[in-house]
């Protein structure tokens, strides 16, 4: 596992995982929302250019997003695909709590912005964006795994499934898991 994208809807866990799994294995972490959002929540001119470049490299974690804007860069890039497949109910929970605690402390994410109680109804927020495409969201990664039969993928259903993974990954790339 060298090149890893972590897969799933909002709320699944990519982030968490991502970060850990930089940590443990030593690799480079790019956070796609942070490349994306510039001040005031608008799409950095940058963003397309910044992870073409940092896709080119041998070895990285970053996050299943953007297919609109990336298509089948990461993927045609990754080595690994940690598809998070979790329960809508799961889902929801996580993202509503996180939605909830951002919105509450304010503090910042990306590039000046904070998320706040007014952005819940839009339709592309964390919250309505999670349960409005989780379905939609599962199929289109099964069929991308079906056009990249070369990419290693592990298919995780609950949050004890990626525990116990995540409790085979050595610390510091010591090993390899998979």
């Amino acid at each position: 596992m060298e090149r890893i994208l972590i897969s799933g809807i909002s709320g699944a866990g990519k982030t968490t995982l991502a970060t850990t799994l930089a940590d443990r294995l030593g690799l480079p972490r790019y956070e796609l929302d942070a490349l994306h959002h510039g001040p005031g929540w608008v799409k950095r001119p940058e963003f397309e250019d910044d992870v073409e470049r940092f896709a080119a490299g041998s070895r990285w974690v970053t996050e299943d997003q953007y297919q609109r804007l990336l298509g089948d860069l990461l993927w045609t890039r990754a080595d690994t695909v940690i598809w998070l497949d979790l329960p809508k109910p799961t889902v929801m929970t996580r993202v509503v709590r996180r939605s909830f605690t951002r919105a509450i402390d304010r503090r910042e994410l990306w590039n000046g912005n904070r998320e706040s109680f007014r952005d819940w109804p839009k339709p592309d927020h964390p919250i309505r964006w999670a349960w409005s495409q989780h379905q939609a969201r599962r199929e289109r990664t099964a069929q991308r795994i079906a056009r990249f039969p070369a990419v290693d993928i592990v298919r995780l259903e609950s949050a004890s499934e990626v525990r116990r993974w995540l409790d085979g990954v050595p610390r510091n790339g010591a090993d390899h898991a998979g």
